[in-house]
Order: C-alpha cells, then sequence, then structure tokens
C-alpha cells in the first residue's frame, strides 16, 4: 500500500474514531444530566410526600381532639375516651390489614439461575441463527430452548381499595345506627341548676 493510502486511511480511521468517542461521551453527559434530573426530582418529591405525611399527621390530631371535646361536651367524659380510643383501634386495625395484605402479594416469578444456566448451555447456535432467519411464522422451539411466555401478564387483583371501602362503609353504618339509637332514648329531664342563696 502506498505511503500516502495509507496516511489517508489512518487518518479517515482516527477521524471515525474521535466521531465515535465524541458521539459516546455527548450520549453519556446526556444520560447522566437525565439521571441526575431524575434523582433530584425524586427527592424533592420525596419531601413533599414527607412534608404532607406530617400535614395530615396533626389534621388527625386535631380532628381526634375536636371529636373528643365534641363528644365529652355532649355525652360525658368517660365516653369521650371511649369514642376515641375506639375510633384510634379501628384506624389501628385498618393499617394493619392494609400492611398485612402488602405482604401477602405474591413475588414475581421469574426462571432460576440454574435454569437459565441449562438453556443456555444446551443451545445451538447454528440452529438458533438459522431459524432466527428464517422468517416461519409458527416455528417450533427445541426442547432445551428456552421460550419466554407470549401470552399478556394478567394483573394480579388489587382489593386493597375494596376492602377500606367495606370498613369506611361498616365503621359509617355502625356510626349511624348508634346515633340513632341514642337519639330515639328520651333524653334524662335535667334539673335546673339552683340558685344559690338568694
Amino acid at each position: 500500500m502506498p505511503p500516502l493510502a495509507s496516511a489517508l486511511v489512518r487518518t479517515g480511521l482516527a477521524l471515525k474514531l474521535n466521531q465515535v468517542k465524541r458521539a459516546t461521551s455527548s450520549y453519556i453527559r446526556d444520560r447522566s444530566e437525565q439521571t441526575q434530573g431524575i434523582a433530584v426530582s425524586y427527592a424533592v418529591a420525596a419531601g413533599l410526600y414527607a412534608a404532607a405525611g406530617v400535614f395530615l399527621i396533626a389534621t388527625l390530631l386535631v380532628g381526634a381532639t375536636a371529636l373528643f371535646r365534641w363528644i365529652e361536651l355532649r355525652y360525658g367524659l368517660f365516653q369521650a375516651f371511649g369514642a376515641t380510643g375506639g375510633l384510634l383501634l379501628v384506624l389501628a386495625a385498618l393499617f394493619a390489614i392494609l400492611a398485612a395484605s402488602r405482604l401477602k402479594r405474591p413475588t414475581k416469578q421469574f426462571p432460576s439461575l440454574g435454569s437459565r444456566l441449562r438453556v443456555a448451555i444446551n443451545a445451538n447456535p447454528g440452529k438458533h441463527e438459522q431459524q432466527v432467519t428464517s422468517a416461519a411464522p409458527h416455528r417450533t422451539a427445541a426442547p432445551n430452548e428456552f421460550r419466554p411466555s407470549t401470552r399478556p401478564a394478567q394483573p394480579l387483583p388489587n382489593n386493597g381499595p375494596v376492602k377500606a371501602g367495606l370498613v369506611l362503609a361498616a365503621t359509617l353504618a355502625g356510626w349511624a345506627f348508634a346515633r340513632r339509637r341514642s337519639l330515639a332514648q328520651p333524653a334524662p329531664a335535667r334539673r335546673p341548676a339552683s340558685k344559690a342563696n338568694a
């Protein structure tokens, strides 16, 4: 090969290599910026969710305090303690049921490492290439070849909101029943406050 041609070939290869390096570094820079943006977004969202959780807890505490005070004024101190304690017990049971249902979810099933290695070892690369190049619509796989499922993934039934709705409906129905019953009973006659020595 003449020296001029080899110099041109080397220069062309160097230019192509430089272009590949620049394209790769540009891609890596773009991906790192994208990843950094996603991480910042998730961090901000986590902080905002934490703030929302704090305000929700504060709201529940204020609501429980108001409920306690209202029941105390209307029915008495011990009834207020009982009603507030019962409400907190119902909430604790509800969250415990939701947590247990989250833990009982089935784990995702996938082939084990041994199965994958066995398929990879027993696969015939020449036969696989031949099957890939042939455009037969209904090809049959070899007995040892890995066959991914062609069925669409079936979503798991999510009964959490249904259970929560049923618990809420039962709680409201019980509260309405207790309120009707207390309103149906005749109120005890109150004695007028006697005046002190006039």
